[in-house]
Formats: structure tokens, C-alpha cells, sequence
């Protein structure tokens, strides 16, 4: 094996990854950002185990279980959107949302910003802004013509035909980029005053990773779908596609036959574990931890240069953060680039990392910048 090769993990606590061969690293990526509270976590574990020996399956849409209701409850209280569709992944939870959308408008036309990243399914992948020379031209004939772009953070086209409007509230792997204060705002009243349907992707900055809850809140700003996932389990793939009552009406009352379904929708370990994984990050108050360490981190790293993003999502540009990248991994440190250009290095740690490993990182970062 060459000296680049990818490690292999053997297992993972908190923000440490350990790998076949008895090293030990910190993980400042959360597994792109799925551990949430940490690498298994005993009450996430937990909550999986108890529900494995219990009921593992059921049956997609057909029979619900305590869980799944449990968990459709929870994330209503927490959104303030009242119906949910599960999903197993991101691109899942996208796709849900755009057919969501056109049920509700029955336009085709779908607003998506450049860098945008909303997963690399066919749906999903029509939709997705970033790198697309890499990841559309392959089956760009296959993806349709019903997606316009627009710059991120810049003023919005004409929403004529336009049936859905698809954003990310900062962008993640696009290279962590906030847009403007009140641009957000902006795109949720033009929306309103064009009947169309605002669909927020925060499977990356959902579930305490920028501050608070959910990203939508620091400018108060309601969507009509909400797709999350990564940090909502702690480990498991799940993730959900959550609206308002008026647009998820669209779908109409059930006739037999579902028009949108899987077999593994609402997974009854997988609704276990987004319910312990979420009282963690609420009981626990993590999107605050995430704030003030963002803080911390902003102050610690500004000698190297611009901190882009918010609470634990930040990206910090340098000339060449690959080669930072990989200077941290020898030294025991996993952080990866992000940004079209790979111009950031990216940090989405555990919510839970401790002080002391944030500290290690800043004087190991300064080492390799020096």
C-alpha cells in the first residue's frame, strides 16, 4: 500500500477514530458530519440495541411502529412542520421535497444555486451546483432541463414556472459559504409573492451544528420543506423531508398503492436512534456548545486567515488547504478541503469534542501554517 493510501477504521468513540493498525486519530470531519454527539455514543448505541432485539423491520409506509410515531412527533415539535416523509439518506430526503414540491404547483421548474451540493442521485443530482464538470456531465442528457440556477447569495431571476425554490441556509461542501444577512429573507418573500415552494437542505446544518437547531432560525425564516439527516441518528442512515400541512396535503389520501415509498422508510432502529441522538443535542444544549466553540475557533485560527461559517461548520480558506489536509492526517488530525477550488479546510467536528482536542488542533494547525 502506497503512504497515501486511506486508513481503515477499525472503531471510533467520540471524536477519536482508531484504525487497523492501532493509531489513533480525531476525527474534525464528525463522518461528514453524521456524528453529531460523537462516534457511538452509549445512548444512541444503546437505543439501537434495545430496539434491534425488539422489532429491526417493518414494512416501509404499510405498518408503522412506536418508534417511527415517536419520531414523527418529536421532529414536528422541534420544526414546527407538521408531516414528515422518511428516507435513508440525503438524496432521499431531496428527492421527497422536489416531487413534494411539484405535487403542490404543478410547475416542473426548479431554482438551484451555483455551488450547491444536494447529493449525486439522479433527482438529487439535477438539483446539485457543485462541481458539476465531475459529477452531472457524465448524465447530463439524462437529468433534464427543468433546473435554473442563480449565484448564491446574489439576486434572485424571475421565479416565472418556477415551482420550487432549493437552498442550502450556508453551504457545506460548496465551500462554507453564508450568504448575506437578510438574503434568506429575501428568497422565502419572493417565494410567497411567486407561489412557489421553499425547500431548505439542511442535512448538513441541521441538528445543533451552526448555533441552533437548525439554520433557518437565525433568520427566522420558516420553510415549506425542510430536509435533514446526517447528525440526526448519530450514526444510523435515516433522514426526512418535513412540511407544512398545505404543501404535504398535496399528496392526497392514500389509495392503495403509495406514490412515494421504500422498503425502508421510518426503519424502527433507525427512528431509535434519531430519538436518543436528538434529546442529546437538545437536553444536552450542543447547538450552544457548537456557538460558543465556534467562537473559540474563530478567535483562535483568525491569525491564519478568513473563518468562513457558523458555529461548528466553519471552513477556513488557505492557499492550499489539501496540502494542510494532509499535513494534519500524518500528524493524527482528519480534516478535509472543501469549496469549489478546494480553497477551505473544512471543520464539522463532533458536537462533543472536548476543549482540550480543539486546543490540540489549533496549536497542531499553527504548527503546520508556521
Amino acid at each position: 500500500m502506497a503512504d497515501t493510501d486511506p486508513i481503515v477504521w477499525s472503531s471510533a468513540r467520540g471524536a477519536n477514530v482508531l484504525d487497523v493498525d492501532g493509531n489513533v486519530l480525531v476525527d474534525l470531519t464528525a463522518g461528514f458530519g453524521v456524528a453529531s454527539v460523537g462516534h457511538a455514543h452509549p445512548a444512541v448505541v444503546a437505543a439501537g440495541q434495545a430496539q434491534l432485539g425488539v422489532l429491526p423491520h417493518a414494512m416501509g409506509d404499510a405498518f408503522p411502529d412506536p418508534r417511527r410515531i415517536e419520531l414523527l412527533e418529536r421532529l414536528a415539535e422541534l420544526t414546527g412542520l407538521s408531516h414528515t416523509i422518511l428516507g435513508s439518506s440525503g438524496s432521499d430526503a431531496v428527492e421527497a421535497a422536489l416531487k413534494t414540491a411539484r405535487m403542490a404547483t404543478g410547475r416542473d421548474g426548479v431554482l438551484a444555486f451555483e455551488g450547491a451540493y444536494h447529493g449525486l442521485s439522479y433527482g438529487a443530482l439535477a438539483v446539485t451546483g457543485y462541481k458539476t464538470g465531475a459529477f452531472q456531465a457524465p448524465f447530463a442528457a439524462q437529468l433534464g432541463a427543468h433546473v435554473r440556477r442563480a449565484e448564491f447569495g446574489g439576486e434572485l431571476p424571475s421565479l416565472d414556472g418556477i415551482g420550487a425554490v432549493i437552498v442550502e441556509p450556508i453551504q457545506g461542501r460548496g465551500g462554507v459559504r453564508v450568504p448575506p444577512p437578510g438574503w434568506l429573507a429575501g428568497v422565502r418573500a419572493a417565494c410567497d409573492q411567486a407561489g412557489a415552494v421553499l425547500i431548505l437542505d439542511e442535512i448538513y446544518t441541521g441538528f445543533g451544528r451552526t448555533g441552533s437547531l437548525f439554520a433557518f432560525q437565525h433568520e427566522g425564516v420558516r420553510p415549506d420543506l425542510l430536509c435533514v439527516g446526517k447528525g440526526m441518528a448519530g450514526g444510523y442512515p435515516i433522514s426526512a423531508c418535513i412540511g407544512t400541512r398545505e404543501v404535504m396535503a398535496s399528496w392526497g389520501a392514500s389509495k392503495g398503492e403509495a406514490l412515494h415509498t421504500q422498503t425502508f422508510l421510518g426503519n424502527p432502529v433507525g427512528s431509535a436512534m434519531a430519538l436518543a441522538c436528538i434529546d442529546l443535542v437538545v437536553n444536552g444544549e450542543l447547538h450552544a456548545r457548537a456557538e460558543e466553540y465556534g467562537d473559540w475557533a474563530r478567535r483562535r485560527l483568525a491569525r491564519h486567515g478568513n473563518l468562513r461559517g457558523r458555529g461548528l461548520l466553519l471552513g477556513l480558506e488557505l492557499p492550499d488547504a489539501l496540502g494542510t489536509s494532509r499535513a494534519l492526517f500524518e500528524r493524527g488530525w482528519i480534516a478535509l478541503p472543501a469549496g469549489e477550488q478546494g480553497e477551505v479546510l473544512c471543520l464539522t467536528p463532533p458536537l462533543t469534542i472536548s476543549g482540550a482536542q480543539l486546543e490540540g488542533f489549533f496549536d497542531v494547525l499553527d504548527e503546520v501554517l508556521s
